[in-house]
C-alpha cells in the first residue's frame, strides 16, 4: 500500500473521509483504496471545486453504486458559516466554524477584476507577533487541508459564483490569514496544491502567495515542493527590534531568513520572481527616517519589492498608526533607492478585517490569551495612575 493511499484511508469504520482538502494525488489514491479506476478522482475534483457540489446524489457522471458508496466512506464538508459581513469598502469577512467549536476569520478583497482571499491556516497562532491580534488569541491547532480549501469553497458559494469558471471572485490567495502557515506544513501544501490545480480553483502559482514570518527549515523544504509566491514578514530593519516585534527572530534572525528566500528562489525555474517583504509601519516604533535608511542597506542586494502596512489598531494594544507624513517619508526613501515600495491601502477596518486585525474564538491551549489580557489591564491601570 502506497503512502498516498495510506494517508488517505479512514482512520475508524465509522470516519468519513472528507474530499474537500485532497490534492489530484491523494484523491486518485482514495480511488484506488476503495478499488475504483484513478480517473474518478478528475470527475469528483471538477464537480467540488468547478462546481460546488457537496452532494454525491449530485454528481451525474458518476455511477450510482459509487454514488452510494461515497455516501458510506466520505464527504464534502466545508466550515460552517457563522457570521458574514460586508465593509463600505466591499470587502467581506467570513467567521467559520471549524472541527471542535473554535472560529476563525477569512477575508476577500475585491479590486476591480480580481478578488484576493486571505485564508487562515491555523486556530490562533503559536507566534507571538506583537503588533499582531491574532498572536493573542493564543493558539489550539493546525487546521485540516480541508478547512483551509473550504475557505475558497464558501467564499464563491458565497458569491454565488459556482460554476467557478464562470466568475473571477476568487483570483488571487493569500496564506496571509490566522495562524503560521509553515507551522502547518503538510495540510497547506496539500491545500496549495488544490488551489493550483486545474481540477481545482485553477490559479497561478504567481497568485497563490504564502507568507511566512520566518520558520527556516520549513522555508527550505518548501522550496522542494512548491512554486508559489513568497512574502516574509520583516517589520525591522534590524535584528535587536525584529526580535521584539517577531518573537521567532531569535531563532532565525535576518540573515538566515534572507539567505533561505534566496535558496527557495534558486529552486524555481522562473528566475525572475522576487519576495515580497512586508513591513508594517508602526508609529515610533520602526517608522523613523533612519530605520529607512536602515532597511535599504539591509535589502540592497536581496531582490525584493516592500509592502508598507500602516499597523491597523486593535484592542490590547497600544501601538498606534503613523501619520500620513510618516508613511510617505518612509516610502519617498526606499523609492529613491530604487527599492519597488508600495502602500497598502487599508481595507475592511470598519469590520476589523484589516490586515493584523484577524481573530476568531480560539480554545487557547497555550494560556497567552489570559497572560495578554492581565498584562494589557494592568498597564491600562498604572497609565491611568
Amino acid at each position: 500500500m502506497t503512502d498516498a493511499v495510506k494517508q488517505v484511508n479512514p482512520k475508524a469504520p465509522t470516519e468519513k473521509t472528507n474530499l474537500l482538502g485532497l490534492s489530484r494525488e491523494k484523491m486518485e489514491a482514495f480511488f484506488v483504496s476503495i478499488g475504483e479506476k484513478p480517473f474518478r478522482a478528475k470527475q469528483v475534483l471538477k464537480w467540488i471545486h468547478h462546481a460546488g457540489v457537496d452532494n454525491f446524489d449530485e454528481m451525474t457522471n458518476v455511477s450510482k453504486a459509487l454514488r452510494e458508496r461515497l455516501k458510506e466512506l466520505a464527504e464534502v464538508r466545508p466550515p460552517e458559516v457563522v457570521t458574514e459581513k460586508t465593509s463600505k469598502d466591499g470587502t467581506r469577512k467570513w467567521a467559520v466554524r471549524v472541527t471542535g467549536g473554535s472560529l476563525v476569520e477569512t477575508v476577500l478583497i475585491p479590486d476591480g477584476d480580481r478578488g484576493t482571499l486571505c485564508v487562515s491556516s491555523q486556530v490562533g497562532c503559536s507566534l507571538d507577533c506583537s503588533f499582531c491580534s491574532t498572536g493573542k488569541q493564543g493558539f489550539q491547532r493546525d487546521l485540516t487541508a480541508a478547512e483551509i480549501v473550504g475557505q475558497i469553497w464558501l467564499a464563491i458559494k458565497s458569491y454565488d459564483a459556482f460554476p467557478s469558471t464562470d466568475k473571477n471572485v476568487v483570483t488571487n490567495v493569500v496564506m496571509m490569514g490566522m495562524g503560521e502557515p509553515l507551522l502547518n506544513f503538510d495540510n497547506v501544501v496539500d491545500a496549495m496544491s488544490v488551489m493550483l490545480d486545474d481540477f481545482g480553483y485553477g490559479i497561478s502559482k504567481r497568485r497563490v502567495t504564502l507568507s511566512t514570518s520566518g520558520v527556516v527549515p520549513a522555508l527550505d523544504k518548501l522550496g522542494d515542493v512548491s512554486q508559489v509566491s513568497l512574502a516574509i514578514s520583516l517589520h525591522a530593519p534590524n535584528d535587536e527590534l525584529r526580535n521584539e516585534l517577531v518573537p521567532i527572530n531569535k531563532r532565525y534572525p535576518i540573515a538566515e531568513l534572507l539567505a533561505a528566500c534566496n535558496r527557495y528562489w534558486d529552486k524555481q525555474s522562473d528566475t525572475h520572481r522576487v519576495t515580497t517583504v512586508e513591513y508594517t509601519l508602526i508609529a515610533g516604533v520602526n517608522d523613523s527616517p533612519a530605520q529607512a535608511r536602515e532597511l535599504v542597506a539591509l535589502l540592497k542586494d536581496f531582490p525584493c519589492k516592500i509592502n508598507l502596512i500602516p499597523f491597523n489598531p486593535f484592542s490590547l494594544s497600544d501601538y498606534r498608526r503613523p501619520s500620513k507624513n510618516a508613511v510617505s517619508r518612509f516610502w519617498q526613501i526606499l523609492s529613491d533607492s530604487d527599492i519597488v515600495t508600495t502602500v497598502r491601502s487599508t481595507r475592511g477596518d470598519d469590520i476589523d478585517a484589516a490586515c493584523g486585525q484577524l481573530v476568531g474564538q480560539v480554545a487557547d491551549r497555550t494560556k497567552r490569551s489570559e497572560r495578554h489580557k492581565a498584562n494589557y489591564t494592568d498597564t491600562q491601570v498604572l497609565n491611568v495612575r
